[in-house]
């Protein structure tokens, strides 16, 4: 895959930020969401590949969406591609002005994304590069806390653990508080707080929890390019859930998926802050155009980028 591919796509993801950006905190998610797509579907046809959506915006291929699971994008030359996106990841933060809403994508060669269904769960654990190898989605989040403090020659209680505020992770939430450890508790966004576990300046040490499966695979593909440890379990709600995974070609549904498995090869990944959070500005609004953050990164080489971009608005007037 093309190094150059990578700030080919960061403009996509930088697009969709901005536009999207206008929509913070003006409480209309919907709005929000659909900006992001559009900014972001434009951009992608300016980009040298032929990309197959495999994790997509708003669902699979039957649902009313503007990037569906099994479209092509790209301007059809190139090399062939598969992308997981999520044109904004956080709806609900960026309607209501929270933090750490995203423009992600994930790219890599084909067959390299598990294609899981939209719609469907997963059980994670996700970790910076000292617990890869460590961390067991299988053991008790105590095991887990007090394996990680190991390595990382600190105690427990030293430890901050990442988990969506949720009704579900209350017994998860009594059982890291009741191995020592603290938590940051988020009401969207886990790939953000995937992410921040790689990042020393975040003060996140681990993710628990159980979250969106599409964006457990965008969050393997982050963490593979960072060097990070993370594994999934998928769980279906019903029989539906679990025919549409095994049309996808996944029929082992209590398997633990490591990382290699989720995202696999050479994955480049990209993302734009929407809001500011632990480690993304979000879009600063100028009289001339707007400033946007971003992190591109590879597997390959494990490079991790940022950049800083100003948008000049009477250059780029659609946005």
């Amino acid at each position: 895959m093309n190094r150059n591919l990578a700030l080919e796509f960061v403009r996509v993801t930088e697009m969709a930020a901005i536009a999207s950006a206008r929509f913070m905190g003006r409480g209309d998610e919907e709005g929000a969401f659909a900006a992001s797509i559009e900014a972001m579907r434009c951009m992608l046809d300016s980009v040298e590949c032929k990309a197959t959506v495999v994790i997509g915006a708003g669902g699979d291929i039957a649902e009313s969406s503007s990037l569906k699971v099994g479209e092509t994008v790209g301007s059809g030359r190139g090399p062939q591609l598969e992308i997981a996106l999520d044109p904004l990841e956080g709806v609900e933060v960026c309607a209501m002005g929270g933090q750490n809403s995203l423009s992600v994508m994930a790219i890599a060669d084909e067959g390299s994304l598990l294609p899981v269904p939209s719609g469907m769960y997963m059980e994670k654990i996700g970790t910076g590069p000292e617990g890869r190898g460590v961390i067991d989605i299988l053991e008790t989040p105590k095991e887990n806390l007090q394996r990680l403090a190991e390595v990382k020659g600190c105690r427990v209680s030293d430890l901050t653990a990442v988990i969506l505020d949720r009704e579900r992770h209350f017994d998860l939430i009594d059982d890291v508080r009741a191995a020592g450890a603290r938590i940051q508790l988020i009401r969207d966004g886990d790939v953000a707080g995937a992410i921040s576990t790689c990042l020393s300046e975040s003060g996140i040490d681990i993710l628990f929890g159980i979250g969106g499966a599409t964006e457990g695979v965008v969050a393997a593909a982050a963490l593979r390019c960072m060097g990070g440890g993370f594994q999934g379990i998928l769980k279906p709600e019903d029989e539906t859930q679990i025919q549409l995974a095994k049309k996808k070609g996944i029929f082992e549904l209590n398997k633990v998926f490591d990382i290699e498995e989720l995202a696999s090869g050479d994955v480049m990944f990209c993302s734009t802050g929407v809001t500011g959070g632990s480690f993304l500005e979000g879009v600063k609004f100028k009289s001339w155009g707007a400033v946007t953050h971003s992190k591109v990164m590879r597997s390959q080489s494990g490079t991790v980028r940022d950049i800083k971009a100003e948008h000049h608005f009477d250059r780029k007037p659609r946005y």
